[in-house]
């Protein structure tokens, strides 16, 4: 039987709880990422805007990016809206394309961190998602069969630039860094598993060791049913799954099979429970993800989705939430 462990009463730092559920060494509660009304155990790095990059209103109908896209959007789109320009659509364009200075110093500044929380850097290249914005999502997607020796050279440029960027965070004091590729559908993988393991698993297994070689933990946001590559992603050296969605994956399943392997950051499930479950069902389901995900001596790691509007979370809904996990998650206030 799975029963939730805390090594003792006592308080230590929000750097070492989060540190100790990653690693299922017996945090003294369940570290939270809540709104700033609850409290959270991290504080954000990132990197800054370019100095000789413009930027235009992301509120205007048409704006283009640092990588050189162009995003449109229709009147009351609350989004960034789409792109509608890729700028290498053809990879005749890549040998003189120009990549964003991304790593210029002063971009990097350390974390204003008194209270010792967890610096948690997050690396602004999506190994998927970027090849996405670059190429188009079809282009992205047919390339491993039509382009696949062009691909990978994108993919090492990717890569190299987020090995870079782990290297100044590390300098900078950072703990962990934190990548985004969302790679489900809500039932499958946007990819087959094969092409997943033949062209993107490499790439994250080269960013993942240069940051366990400067001793930062791996954090790793995808939504979606990703189920068929986690056990790849463990194995080349990813810590923490931050995935908005669990109950279409099966919430006991996940931790049958990743638990005490992968901690998991997790809100309330934001589309199949938040917005149409009650009150109490939504406070049983922060139990049941705490119990099944946290019952490791470690693993799970208590959060909000920040943008509530957006998915149809109410107030109450978020209070009871955030009321759950901190209670049940052993805290005391």
């Amino acid at each position: 039987m799975i029963t939730r462990t805390l090594v003792s009463n006592k308080a230590i730092s929000s750097c070492e709880r989060v540190r100790r559920a990653v690693l299922f060494e017996g945090p003294d509660r369940v570290p939270c990422d809540l709104p700033p009304a609850h409290g959270s155990d991290f504080v954000r790095m990132g990197v800054g805007p370019a100095p000789s990059f413009a930027l235009s209103a992301k509120n205007a109908p048409r704006w283009e990016d640092e990588w050189g896209c162009v995003w449109e959007k229709a009147e009351h789109d609350q989004t960034m809206g789409r792109i509608t320009r890729h700028p290498l659509e053809d990879y005749g364009l890549l040998p003189d394309y120009k990549f964003p200075a991304l790593l210029q110093a002063s971009r990097y500044k350390p974390a204003l961190n008194p209270e010792n929380k967890f610096a948690l850097a997050t690396l602004p290249v999506y190994l998927l998602q970027t090849v996405e914005d670059l190429r188009g999502p079809e282009n992205a997607w047919t390339d491993p069969v039509l382009y696949p020796e062009e691909l990978e050279r994108l993919l090492d440029q990717l890569a190299d630039m987020l090995a870079a960027m782990v290297d100044r965070f590390a300098d900078l004091g950072a703990h962990g860094i934190f990548m985004f590729d969302d790679w489900g559908l809500q039932d499958r993988l946007m990819l087959a598993p094969d092409v997943f393991r033949r062209f993107w698993k490499p790439r994250y297994a080269r960013v993942f060791a240069r940051a366990h070689a400067r001793n930062l933990l791996t954090f790793m946001h995808s939504c979606g049913y990703i189920v068929d590559v986690l056990d790849d992603l463990i194995e080349v050296g990813l810590n923490v799954i931050q995935m908005d969605q669990q109950a279409n994956m099966g919430l006991k399943n996940l931790g049958r099979r990743f638990g005490g392997r992968l901690c998991f950051w997790c809100p309330v499930d934001i589309q199949a429970v938040m917005p149409v479950a009650s009150l109490p069902e939504i406070r049983a389901y922060a139990r049941e993800l705490i119990d099944t995900l946290g019952g490791f001596n470690g693993g799970f790691i208590a959060k909000w989705y920040p943008a509530p509007a957006a998915v149809g979370h109410t107030p109450e809904q978020i209070q009871a939430m955030c009321e759950e996990f901190i209670v049940y998650g052993g805290v005391t206030r």
